[in-house]
């Protein structure tokens, strides 16, 4: 240390005690602020199909309106009796008693009509009532109350199925997230952090500032939606939380990492924590700016659940930074050198030499460069096609990796009503000329009956029985030519959400993948003075995308029995995977670029960065990647299919890409990868004028 520094030290200590004193102190203040917030996120966090569907779909407005109707939103159930023998006279009497005990207990719309199968084996009554409203509790209730009322008998089977219990099994799904959620994502978190520290405290420092980090972002995510309407899902906040501690924890590895390397240079641990932040902030800073901009482009969905978890995944990164930029720093410093026991960095001790895996993955890259580009690109197209074996759009009765009743119900209809609808199709149309289009309903060659309903607000309600059974392509062509015959009337209930979430997804795709790619390839432009790194970095994530897609074709279906690929999960897994996989790049392409500018050249320069940040961006992918496998212990096949193709893609991005292909890449493509910027034409001409870069890693 030099006799300047030497005198800025001596003049500080005031400083060194006090500041992360201070900082605890803000953050407790922020919490005691914050927490009443906190609380309240689950009482705003809504699953109904509206806060999931298209915001300007057909079916969106069916919802909305039939909101506004008298008694405001039906639940509808679907009661269903069966005996694999035949239904008995006592049976059709014990179902009929019961529907009847049901209606007298319950405010319906209508009286409850029993349909019989034709092979005599099942009857079905159809069930609805207004009195839940919007309030999913009192619809979870009404649910819960038909099926305890709805008992079967010796050899008779009674199944409640519909829409309203498919949401309420749903709701059953997402209420359980949060609780288990957050304890595997913390268990997984915290074993593989004592792995990697290999000590009995250290690992508990960035954990609870990463938990104390979900609580803030969960404060943030209520005000944000009191301020602006922005929707709050079981999915948004799960993933919210799953970017909490999985960013979270990178950002803590590297800064952590950085900090025990200037304590060896460094005599107090508050200089050696200023030195390491300068080191690596800038590129903490940059690559959850990546990652923020990338979210935030889904505001431009219309998908109304993807649209959401743009800014709460938002929250829940910018939160990890802040914690780990602040209270980590603050809290290590106060606990000094001891958190790091048994292998505490000793002030003038050198690091052990140890053979680096990393060292050896990057000569091997960087004897045969092109070679080992080639076959990775052919390995990660061959993965790719799998894509092409993925299965087709999920179906309601797909989406629960465990079957619950509401299911049952439905897989038993199909089999007892072949080829008929079972499921309402709802018309919402302007009154003036609802008979007309009633009429006009019941003369459709794909319609089996139509049934007027509630009126109110200048809209009314038509309930239209397709001849095609539920999600079928007959029922389908039906929803669609319903749309297209009646004009100013929309069509909606399950079947259409269904169609609707498919094509706005692939709408969706069409507006956000490109805004995503412009905006990272924008910061990676700013960020490293190159257009050819940026380009590199970007087509290496789509290629890790495409392979991660490839893996789960498959696999869904002939591994895990999906019945069906969620048709947002191209959309949400590419945000996910660019913006997090040129998280790592940033990392090592900063190191590349600080050794280019010192004067090594561009082989040495990317083999030192490899070994350099090796070690550190693989501990992150790990901890990156099982948080979002976290996702695939959950019971809707949703998110174990996001959590599966985002965690394949971070492990083959952390493994193949940066270790093998960037490398090879920048090896190969020498100073032309800083092209057009002045380091491509040599150190002396970029470093002209500028101050010199920090280290990262």
């Amino acid at each position: 240390m030099g006799p300047e520094k030497a005198g800025k030290t001596r003049r500080g200590p005031g400083r060194r005690a006090t500041v992360p004193w201070l900082l605890l102190g803000l953050w407790v203040a922020v919490l005691a602020a914050v927490g009443p917030f906190a609380a309240k996120l689950a009482d705003v966090q809504h699953d109904r199909a509206v806060d999931y569907l298209p915001a300007s779909a057909d079916s969106t407005q069916v919802a909305k309106i039939e909101d506004r109707l008298p008694g405001g939103e039906a639940t509808e159930l679907v009661l269903v009796y069966h005996r694999d023998g035949g239904l008995r006279a006592a049976d059709r009497a014990t179902a009929a008693r019961q529907v009847a005990a049901i209606t007298r207990a319950n405010p319906l719309t209508g009286t409850p009509e029993a349909v019989p199968s034709r092979d005599g084996r099942t009857v079905m009554y159809a069930v609805s009532s207004t009195a839940p409203g919007t309030d999913e509790e009192k619809r979870d209730a009404f649910v819960n109350d038909v099926r305890d009322a709805a008992r079967g008998t010796d050899g008779m089977s009674v199944e409640v199925g519909g829409p309203g219990a498919l949401a309420t099994d749903a709701a059953g799904v997402y209420d359980s997230l949060g609780g288990p959620l957050l304890y595997t994502t913390v268990g997984v978190v915290a074993v593989l952090l004592i792995v990697i520290y290999r000590s009995p405290l250290l690992w508990l420092v960035p954990l609870a500032v990463a938990g104390v980090a979900d609580y803030l972002s969960m404060g943030v995510a209520y005000g944000l939606h009191q301020a602006f309407g922005t929707s709050v899902s079981g999915q948004s906040s799960g993933v919210m939380t799953i970017l909490v501690f999985g960013a979270g924890t990178d950002y803590a590895l590297l800064i952590i990492s950085r900090y025990r390397e200037e304590l060896r240079r460094v005599e107090r641990p508050y200089d050696a924590m200023k030195v390491a932040l300068r080191g690596c902030g800038p590129a903490v800073l940059a690559s959850s700016g990546t990652v923020a901009a990338g979210l935030l482009c889904l505001l431009a969905a219309d998908l109304n659940s993807s649209r959401g978890m743009g800014p709460t995944g938002t929250v829940g990164v910018l939160c990890a930074l802040v914690a780990m930029l602040t209270l980590l720093p603050a809290v290590l410093v106060l606990l000094g050198r001891r958190v790091f026991w048994p292998l505490v960095p000793a002030f003038g001790a050198e690091p052990r030499q140890r053979r680096s895996l990393f060292a050896a993955m990057g000569s091997s890259a960087g004897r045969r460069p092109l070679v080992v580009l080639a076959g990775g690109a052919v390995l990660l197209g061959a993965l790719a096609l799998g894509a092409l074996n993925l299965p087709g759009p999920l179906k309601q009765q797909d989406s629960f990796v465990d079957r619950p009743e509401s299911v049952a119900a439905m897989e038993t209809l199909a089999r007892a009503y072949p080829g008929q609808g079972t499921q309402p199709i709802t018309v919402i149309t302007p009154t003036g000329r609802a008979d007309a289009a009633l009429a006009e309903v019941r003369g459709h060659a794909g319609v089996t009956s139509a049934e007027r309903g509630r009126s109110g607000g200048g809209w009314t309600e038509i309930s239209v029985i397709a001849r095609g059974a539920p999600q079928s392509a007959a029922e389908t062509a039906t929803i669609k030519a319903l749309r297209a015959d009646l004009d100013g009337s929309y069509v909606g209930g399950p079947s259409a959400q269904q169609i609707d979430l498919q094509d706005t997804n692939s709408r969706d795709r069409l507006v956000v993948v490109p805004i995503v790619l412009v905006s990272v390839l924008l910061i990676l432009v700013l960020l490293l003075r190159s257009l050819v790194a940026p380009l590199l970095l970007v087509a290496a994530v789509i290629a890790v995308w495409g392979a991660a897609l490839g893996i789960g074709g498959l696999v869904f279906g002939p591994l895990f029995g999906f019945g069906g690929t969620d048709p947002g999960l191209g959309l949400l897994s590419f945000v996910f995977l660019v913006a997090l996989g040129v998280d790592y790049g940033i990392f090592i392409m900063h190191r590349m670029r600080e050794e280019s500018l010192s004067g090594a050249e561009p082989a040495a320069a990317a083999l030192t960065a490899l070994r350099s940040t090796g070690g550190v961006i693989a501990s992150a992918g790990l901890v990156l990647a099982a948080t979002f496998a976290v996702l695939t212990n959950m019971g809707l096949v949703q998110l174990v299919e996001l959590g599966f193709v985002i965690s394949v893609g971070v492990l083959l991005d952390t493994f193949l890409v940066r270790t093998y292909l960037v490398t090879s890449a920048s090896v190969a493509l020498g100073r032309k990868v800083w092209w057009p910027g002045g380091l491509s034409r040599g150190p002396d001409t970029e470093a002209a004028g500028q101050q010199e870069p920090v280290a990262v890693g």
